[in-house]
C-alpha cells in the first residue's frame, strides 16, 4: 500500500529500502561505467563492493541473506539471463577476416587448455580439498569457462570497430565459446557423481557431445542467418523501425536459446553460432552495430544485477566453508594453472611472449562459473556438505578473479600489449 494512504505517520519496510538500494546501485553503476577507460580498474569491482555493503546492511537489519545453495534457482536464472545476452553479443563482434594463427590459438585454448584446467582443478579438489571424485570433477568443470561478461574490459570492441589484435581476438572468442562448451563437462561430472563406472560414456559422447554440440550449432547458424536476412528485408520494405533493433535482438536471443534448450542441446553454444551467422550476413550492414548495442545495454544491466547479488551473498560464515584449501585454489587458478598451461601449449610461432602472457593471465572467472555452480547445487547429486564447499569455493574464486583482474586490466594490458591496444579498447 502507498504510505501516503495510511493513517498518521508511517515508515517504509524492507521493500521500500530495497527500492532505495536499487536506486543507489543504478547511480553508482552509471558512475562506474562513465569514463571507465580512464580508470585503472574495472566497474565490476564497484559492483561487488556495493553488493558487499548491501550484505552488511542486510545483516544489520537482521534479514536472512540469499544463500547460494538454498536460493540456487534465483542465482541460476539471473546468471543465465546475463550469459545468454553476453554470448550472443560476443558472437556479433567476431570479425570476418580471421588469421590462421588466431584460430589455432583459440583451438588450443578450447581444446587443450580448458580440458587440462578441468583436470588440474579436479585433482586439487580431490587430493587437497578432500572432495569425492565426482564433486572434484564438477568443481573443475564449473571453474573451466572464462567469462565474456567480465572479460569485456580486455576483449573486442563492437562490430565495425578497429581491429584490436590477435591476443584480444583469442581471449574474446575463447570466453564466448567456452561458456557453452563447459556444459558437456558439467554433465560428465554429474554422470560420475551419480552413476560411477564407465557404462554411460558412450551415451555421454553421442547425446551430450555429438548431438548437443551439433544441434546447437545448426540451430544457431540457421536462426542467426535467417534473422539477419529477415531484418534487412523488413528494413528495406519499411516494415521495421530502426528504433526497435534492441527489442529484435532480445527476441532473437530468447528464440535461439529457447529452441536449442527445447531440442536438448546447449543454448549458449547456439547463441554464439547465431551471433556469428548474423554478423556474417551482409557483413558491412549497420544492423550489426545496432543489434550489438541493444544486446550490450541489456547485458550491462544484467551484469550489474549479477554482481550485486554476488556481493550480497558474501558472509563470514560462507567464506569459512571452503577452508584454506579452497582459498588457495583461487591464486593457483589465476597465477599458476592457467598461466602454466597457456605458456606450455602456445609456442612463439603463434604469439610473442607478451601476447602469451596476456592470454595466460586474463582467464577471468565470473558469471558462467556462478551459473554452473547454481545448476550443480540444484541437481542434488552431491552431499549437502560437498554442495556447499563447491558453491562457496566457486564464489571465492570468482570474487578473487573479479578483484585481481579488475584492478590489473588496464595497467597490465598497457604493459603487455602497448598503449595503442589500451586506447583502442577504451574508445
Amino acid at each position: 500500500m502507498v504510505l501516503a494512504l495510511t493513517e498518521g505517520f508511517d515508515v517504509g519496510g524492507l521493500y521500500v529500502l530495497a527500492m532505495i538500494g536499487v536506486g543507489i546501485a543504478l547511480v553508482v553503476g552509471i558512475g562506474a561505467l562513465s569514463h571507465q577507460g580512464e580508470r585503472a580498474f574495472s566497474a565490476a569491482v564497484f559492483y561487488v563492493v556495493l553488493g558487499a555493503l548491501g550484505a552488511i546492511v542486510i545483516s544489520i537489519l537482521d534479514v536472512a541473506p540469499l544463500d547460494p545453495v538454498g536460493d540456487h534457482l534465483i542465482v541460476e536464472r539471473l546468471t543465465e539471463l546475463a550469459l545468454v545476452v553476453a554470448v550472443f553479443a560476443g558472437g556479433l563482434t567476431v570479425e570476418k577476416s580471421v588469421r590462421r594463427r588466431s584460430m589455432i590459438s583459440v583451438l588450443i585454448l578450447l581444446g587443450v587448455v580448458m580440458p587440462l584446467s578441468i583436470v588440474a582443478v579436479a585433482a586439487f579438489g580431490y587430493y587437497a580439498m578432500g572432495l569425492s571424485f565426482g564433486a572434484a570433477l564438477l568443481l573443475g568443470a564449473i571453474l573451466a569457462p572464462t567469462d565474456p561478461v567480465l572479460a569485456g574490459d580486455v576483449g573486442l570492441g563492437p562490430p565495425g570497430s578497429e581491429p584490436e589484435g590477435e591476443p584480444r581476438f583469442s581471449l574474446h572468442t575463447e570466453a564466448v565459446i567456452n561458456d557453452g562448451l563447459a556444459s558437456p563437462f558439467v554433465v560428465l561430472g554429474l554422470f560420475v557423481a551419480t552413476q560411477g563406472g564407465t557404462g554411460w560414456i558412450g551415451e555421454w559422447i553421442w547425446a551430450d557431445v555429438v548431438y548437443g554440440v551439433g544441434v546447437a550449432a545448426a540451430i544457431g547458424l540457421a536462426l542467426g542467418g535467417g534473422a539477419a536476412w529477415a531484418v534487412t528485408r523488413l528494413r528495406a520494405a519499411g516494415l521495421m523501425a530502426r528504433e526497435l533493433d534492441a527489442f529484435a535482438a532480445l527476441a532473437l536471443i530468447l528464440l535461439v536459446y529457447g529452441l536449442s534448450e527445447l531440442a536438448g542441446s546447449y543454448g549458449l553454444l547456439a547463441l554464439f553460432a547465431a551471433g556469428l551467422a548474423f554478423r556474417r550476413y551482409e557483413f558491412g550492414h549497420e544492423i550489426h552495430e545496432a543489434f550489438h548495442r541493444g544486446a550490450e545495454t541489456a547485458g550491462t544491466l544484467l551484469e550489474l544485477a549479477v554482481l550485486l547479488v554476488l556481493g550480497s551473498l558474501l558472509t563470514i560464515d560462507g567464506f569459512e566453508i571452503p577452508g584454506w584449501e579452497g582459498w588457495l585454489l583461487a591464486p593457483l587458478l589465476i597465477l599458476v594453472i592457467r598461466p602454466v598451461l597457456v605458456m606450455a601449449t602456445s609456442g612463439p610461432g603463434l604469439a610473442t611472449v607478451r601476447e602469451r602472457l596476456f592470454l595466460a593471465f586474463f582467464g577471468v572467472r565470473g558469471v558462467a562459473a556462478l551459473f554452473y555452480a547454481a545448476i550443480v547445487a540444484g541437481s542434488g547429486v552431491l552431499s549437502p556438505n560437498e554442495t556447499r564447499v563447491v558453491a562457496w569455493t566457486t564464489i571465492v574464486c570468482v570474487v578473487v578473479s573479479i578483484v585481481v583482474h579488475g584492478i590489473s586490466a588496464t595497467p597490465l594490458t598497457r604493459r603487455l600489449l602497448g598503449p595503442k591496444e589500451v586506447a583502442s579498447s577504451e574508445g
